[in-house]
């Protein structure tokens, strides 16, 4: 039996890695395998350049895009096969995985998937527009399930300084726990023994007011960010204390609010790409302004303008010093890796703002602290 592990060389490395096998030839599953891959990175020109092929023998071209994801879906873990459908239709560019009717009644979906619906809606007639919707429905749900459980969490009341019975991490008192057991330092370890952990309290009152108003830059290398904005403006929506707006913006301000409370219908409505004036979108965002002193200003961009830079930094300032919160984030999405232009985000920073990169938690929790104060 052959090992296992240099089939996968194998397969990773394609008529390449033949010498892994010592002669011997892929069994039946394995050679499915081979065929579904080289039909996918076979088209990679820039491993053709360096002179790596990948060839599989009984031709890649014998296969659909449908009989590609059929074979896939049997032959690959679940997990691979997304890797698969994403490099699919991000590296490669495949559309037909998201615009033919008979490869969508079938698809399983995914957020790769849900991207590339975003990125071609433009392209499919209405029967394959509503095929491709459900896929948008159905990864919204389960980013909306996880989401709105953070969201709750970060609004079910402000820390407060005194102590609090409920042992739980997000409560724990490091600072007090340090001082009431600093008797059990231990000089040999350096370490405090732990006895006695301590918690804060978490409180509710009432809330005054606030307005959240997240501008978000709809360009092609926002995709994420995008989806994200969607689904958090969604699950901050009728929360008690704040009122919130979503804002969509290239070159031209679209004001999606009145979509807010319907992610999936706001997200068919979104046309990515595009050029970028962010001072046009904070300027608008600006007008919507009720109350200075009871507003969060969220700006999530790559912040490379292709409008007024001077005036971008002028109404940011400007925000700041009339009370309001301006959070500046370069990416809001479960991975938040950011690629901004360095130079804008940090005059944005000398302006005030806050500037980094956030997960949707996370940016739940800093308008959480700062509206129920």
């Amino acid at each position: 039996m052959t090992d296992p592990t240099l089939v996968r060389w194998r397969l990773l490395l394609g008529e390449a890695g033949g010498a892994c096998l010592g002669g011997g030839q892929l069994d039946e599953a394995a050679a499915g395998r081979d065929v579904a891959m080289d039909w996918l990175y076979g088209r990679d020109e820039e491993l053709r350049r360096r002179g790596v092929r990948r060839q599989a023998g009984s031709g890649p071209s014998n296969l659909t895009t449908f009989d590609w994801l059929d074979d896939i879906t049997r032959l690959f873990p679940k997990e691979t096969v997304e890797r698969l459908q994403r490099d699919a239709v991000e590296r490669y560019e495949i559309h037909d995985l998201v615009t033919d009717p008979d490869v969508l009644a079938r698809i399983e979906p995914n957020p790769a998937l849900l991207k590339a619906v975003l990125h071609t809606k433009h392209l499919m007639n209405p029967q394959v527009l509503r095929l491709a919707r459900r896929i948008v429905e159905q990864v919204v749900r389960q980013l909306m399930d996880k989401l709105a459980t953070e969201v709750r969490s970060a609004f079910s009341g402000t820390r407060a300084r005194r102590p609090g019975r409920l042992r739980q991490a997000r409560n724990f008192d490091m600072v007090r726990t340090l001082r009431a057991n600093l008797g059990r330092y231990q000089p040999d370890t350096g370490k405090v023994v732990i006895e006695t952990p301590l918690f804060f309290s978490r409180t509710r009152r009432h809330l005054e007011q606030w307005q959240v108003i997240l501008l978000v830059d709809q360009s092609g290398s926002m995709t994420d960010s995008v989806i994200h904005s969607a689904v958090t403006a969604a699950c901050l929506w009728g929360l008690p204390g704040v009122r919130t707006h979503l804002v969509a913006f290239d070159t031209d301000v679209v004001d999606l609010t009145s979509d807010v409370d319907d992610p999936v219908e706001l997200l068919m409505k979104v046309q990515l790409g595009g050029g970028t004036d962010i001072a046009r979108a904070a300027a608008y965002g600006a007008g919507l302004v009720d109350q200075p002193r009871r507003a969060v200003v969220v700006l999530i961009s790559d912040f490379y303008e292709g409008g007024d830079r001077h005036r971008l930094v002028r109404i940011v300032r400007d925000l700041v010093e009339q009370g309001s919160k301006v959070l500046g984030l370069a990416a809001l999405d479960e991975q938040a890796n950011p690629d901004y232009d360095r130079e804008l985000a940090q005059r944005l920073a000398d302006a005030g703002a806050y500037v980094g990169a956030m997960t949707p938690g996370e940016l739940a929790s800093f308008v959480a602290e700062h509206v129920g104060r």
